[in-house]
């Protein structure tokens, strides 16, 4: 007997996409959108926790039916929580690049295998790869 694939709806995607991680921003998504962000390198770890910034990467995921469309960005991670995009050092963006492609190799593999959802990259992405 063959498994039936049930269709991407928001609240499997979240329950799919909360056990990928590294870290997705529930309170941001919504139906159709999903954010991540994965922090990466720590910029200064001589500072107290709370004032520590990273070099990262975020994404913003599009459910387009049983596609979806990922825009990559990287940047800092500032002592307020905001993203700010800018270049980073070439010994951090290697650390960078290689947490994002374990990421995406994983999201494209999980969606393709528990919906038959396709992964693409958006114009405008950050390419890692």
């Amino acid at each position: 007997m063959s498994e039936i694939i049930k269709p991407p709806t928001h609240y499997r995607l979240l329950s799919t996409l909360r056990a990928i991680g590294p870290y997705l921003r529930e309170a941001q998504c919504q139906e159709g959108f999903y954010l991540f962000d994965c922090l990466s390198v720590c910029v200064n770890d001589k500072k107290s926790p709370e004032e520590r910034e990273f070099w990262g990467w975020w994404l913003e995921l599009e459910q387009q039916g049983t596609h979806c469309i990922a825009k990559y960005h990287i940047g800092l991670y500032n002592d307020v929580g905001d993203w700010e995009p800018c270049d980073i050092s070439a010994k951090a963006l290697k650390e960078v690049k290689r947490t994002q492609e374990a990421f995406h190799n994983k999201l494209v593999q999980t969606l393709q295998e528990k919906f038959e959802t396709s992964v693409g990259l958006h114009q405008d992405s950050f390419e890692f790869v």
